[in-house]
């Protein structure tokens, strides 16, 4: 027998984490589905979402809320959501469909393809976020006009898939349905590049210059703020496209020094002009 159609104001939703992303995702969820349940190691952000009226209910014991949700959405680091995927089938005895927003894809697709015949998994990953994590730096507008990657898999259902296009529209948010594959690929050059060059760039600044620091070198520099505990599961678990888009970055370094060293300046407007055409290519 086919299941019901997903009506999201009439689901419970349990979101697994809530930091900046889980958090805010509560916050856009609030008063659009019957129940939201918020599950978190931290007891200080249980009780800063139950007192602010972020979920309806809390805890740290997945094993405790899970079985009650209609929807599970994973919303933590990837090596994270990888280990809840293996002890997912222990904590949750229902049919359930479970979604995560994991930053890389492909680990987390083959993990979900794992799961028993009673869970129907979708992969997901908003594309908005900021540098400072928790709770505490929630916002409800958080995914507000911001593209919404999923990454089904051959088992996804249908009503699975209208369930993460239902939470995406009440969130404000834009999906767009892509490869696990193609993901890791193309989010190493927008994503997980820019954050190293933003480290790299933190690290080679002497520190004697701070009082000179103005808005291009804070917007540039911005993502080394972003905690490792975060960013260094990604890397791993995205390292082969990593690797290359960085190679890539070197090869353009390297022709920007070379055209200084020799001091050809002809060649060096040239470069700049094709990376502002290439950046209003980009961002138009």
């Amino acid at each position: 027998m086919s299941q019901p159609d997903f009506n999201l104001a009439e689901s419970k939703i349990a979101i697994i984490g809530l930091g900046l992303m889980g958090g805010s995702l509560a916050l856009g969820l609030r008063g659009k589905c019957a129940a939201l349940y918020g599950i978190d190691p931290h007891q200080p952000t249980l009780e800063l979402a139950l007192s602010q009226h972020i979920v309806d209910y809390a805890g740290s014991d997945p094993a405790t809320l899970l079985p009650e949700a209609d929807l599970v959405i994973l919303a933590a680091p990837v090596p994270a959501i990888l280990s809840l995927l293996e002890q997912l089938p222990s904590f949750m005895p229902n049919p359930c469909i479970v979604m995560d927003l994991g930053s890389t894809k492909r680990l987390v697709v083959e993990a979900m393809s794992r799961l028993p015949e009673r869970f129907d998994p979708i992969g997901g990953h908003p594309i908005c976020g900021k540098e400072k994590l928790s709770l505490a730096n929630a916002e409800r507008t958080l995914y507000f006009a911001a593209p919404f990657l999923l990454t089904p898999l051959t088992q996804t259902s249908s009503r699975a898939l209208s369930a993460a296009k239902q939470i995406i529209e009440a969130l404000g948010a834009k999906a767009k349905t892509l490869d696990a594959v193609e993901h890791d690929r193309i989010l190493a050059s927008t994503s997980h590049l820019p954050f190293l060059i933003s480290s790299a760039l933190a690290l080679t600044t002497p520190e004697d210059v701070t009082s000179f620091v103005g808005p291009g070198f804070k917007s540039t520099s911005r993502l080394a703020g972003t905690s490792s505990s975060m960013m260094l599961g990604v890397l791993q678990s995205n390292r082969e496209n990593v690797l290359s888009a960085l190679q890539g970055m070197q090869t353009q370094l390297a022709e920007i020094e070379s055209a200084l060293l020799v001091e050809d300046f002809a060649k060096l407007e040239s470069i700049l002009n094709e990376a502002q055409t290439k950046y209003q290519t980009l961002t138009q």
